[in-house]
């Protein structure tokens, strides 16, 4: 599982395909947080769920340079 979390190349698509898409008219995850930006006024539970689906490969690809940067400083 280790080497799942730490693999650059699978996390970097998982970004750029789930993270982003559908792409067009833009990235459903920009939507998302503009529109909790502009209040989250009408957001379901569904919404809420659909950030965090769309936005988990962005926690991985953060927590992935967080460890990358932290394991050269030992």
């Amino acid at each position: 599982m280790k080497e799942f979390l730490n693999n650059w190349k699978l996390v970097g698509l998982l970004c750029l395909t789930l993270g982003l898409a559908p792409f067009f008219p833009e990235p459903h995850l920009w939507g998302k947080l503009k529109w909790i930006a502009g209040g989250a006024v009408g957001m379901k539970m569904q919404d809420w769920f659909d950030v965090l689906m769309h936005g988990f490969p962005f926690l991985l690809l953060i927590r992935l340079v967080f460890v990358t940067l932290t394991k050269g400083k030992k």
